[in-house]
């Protein structure tokens, strides 16, 4: 093997000390985070990545000098698409399709029409459509990851980073609320405990709320809540391909369009594939699971140190900006959803 030749060995160590202090100040305000959820979770449960987010917001200042945006614009757009591709080794089809095939129905159906209410809402309350779909995803899918996950095939426009930073913020705050209210509704509803999960797990927004919920319900409840969900963030695959999509048709002439193709999200697929097919394979579990725990807690930081670095490229003025409309489109998409869900149930 040849070694590197001065010129490529140069423009590496260069390319590195570039990133470097963008990645160090949000690693920093991930572990800040991390080590802060705990206590604060005494007072209001708020998870750690939103502690990172609001965390790195009130650090725009100082983080807006040029030494700093290499990194930064680094962590938002490269190390943010592994860490969600990495997501899919949480996921096995086999739990998935023990859902029944009206469960799953119900699931993408309310899914698919809580992001057009997204868009339509957006249209209504004279929004931007890239706002539409950041609001309708996070709802629909998986909250925070979601929004981040879709921001990677949205045009660039100005306000991109305050829209996203308000939409994690937004569901996160309606997912706490969820997490208190939707239990109690699954019983004025008459669902049994079986029933109540599906409902927590195809409607809450967040994974962790969608498990505390759950398991404040009892532990059927928490089961199926957790596989419904799953399911869900397992539809983040085509959420993505068809929002790149619309956008990639609808922003430009057809035959200069061009559809995105997130090489992630195609290792999402792959990773939930793997996972699924590792349980037939009883004689590798020991290889498999602790390579698995790592990869998983990568994807956390990743997550973490991402959703950092878009808060330290947020200010708070622009979100202070974004005004009313900003919260009825989250909310209203999020109203949907469990209407959707609540009234299939109902049904079926």
């Amino acid at each position: 093997m040849n070694a590197p030749s001065p010129t490529t060995s140069g423009s590496i160590t260069g390319t590195a000390r570039d990133l470097a202090p963008g990645i160090l100040f949000a690693t920093a305000v991930a572990v800040a985070a991390t080590l802060a959820a705990p206590a604060v979770a005494l007072v209001f449960p708020i998870p750690a990545m939103v502690l990172a987010l609001l965390l790195g917001i009130a650090l725009n200042r100082p983080a807006a000098a040029p030494l700093f945006q290499p990194g930064l614009t680094f962590c938002v757009k490269k190390l943010l698409r592994w860490a969600v591709a990495l997501l899919g080794l949480r996921i096995a089809l086999g739990d998935i399709v023990a859902l029944g095939i009206g469960v799953a129905l119900m699931v993408v159906a309310s899914m698919a029409l809580t992001i057009l209410a997204g868009f339509a809402l957006a249209r209504a309350l004279g929004q931007r459509s890239e706002y539409g779909a950041l609001a309708g995803a996070a709802t629909a899918v998986c909250g925070a990851s979601a929004a981040l996950a879709t921001t990677t095939v949205l045009p660039n426009y100005k306000g991109k980073e305050a829209d996203v930073a308000f939409v994690v913020v937004a569901v996160n705050a309606l997912s706490t609320l969820a997490m208190i209210a939707y239990p109690p509704l699954g019983a004025v509803l008459g669902f049994d405990h079986q029933t109540t999960g599906v409902l927590l797990g195809a409607t809450i927004h967040d994974v962790a709320q969608v498990v505390g919920a759950g398991y404040a319900v009892s532990e059927t409840a928490g089961n199926t809540a957790v596989v419904v969900k799953l399911f869900r963030v397992f539809l983040l695959l085509p959420v993505v391909l068809v929002i790149g999509w619309w956008f990639a048709r609808s922003g430009a002439h057809a035959e200069n369009a061009k559809v995105p193709a997130p090489v992630f999200a195609f290792v999402f697929l792959g990773l939930c594939l793997l996972n699924t097919a590792m349980a037939y394979a009883p004689a590798l579990a020991p290889l498999y699971a602790p390579v698995r725990e790592i990869a998983i807690l990568a994807s956390t930081w990743g997550l973490l140190i991402a959703i950092g670095a878009l808060g330290l490229g947020t200010s708070l003025a622009a979100i202070a900006r974004l005004g009313w409309r900003h919260i009825a489109t989250v909310t209203g998409t999020t109203i949907v959803i469990l209407a959707l869900a609540a009234g299939a149930l109902l049904v079926i």
